[in-house]
């Protein structure tokens, strides 16, 4: 499975479970996650998807820290299977 994969799991598993995906795009700000992943109740998280295995490039890592000290969810999912605990983690968060 693949990282395009992956992520149209995601989008339709945030879709059926009442939120939104979309993609998050930052012209002059490189290394932000893909998706926002959005909840009712405001709940927000962002997620960088990557084919099995693969690890996020060290900008990738920065963002993430950047975004997690303003308190910011954000996740690497690399399986399909993660894809649950993940929406259920925000949505109850």
């Amino acid at each position: 499975m693949n990282e395009k994969q992956i992520e149209r799991k995601l989008v339709e598993a945030v879709r059926c479970a009442g939120g939104l995906a979309p993609k998050f795009v930052s012209p002059g700000f490189d290394g932000v996650p893909d998706r926002l992943i959005l909840f009712p109740s405001g709940r927000v998280a962002f997620a960088e998807l990557k084919s099995p295995g693969k690890r996020m490039r060290p900008l990738q890592v920065k963002r993430k820290k950047q975004l997690e000290r303003l308190g910011f969810r954000v996740y690497c999912i690399d399986g399909t299977e993660q894809i649950g605990g993940v929406i259920d983690e925000i949505r109850s968060t």
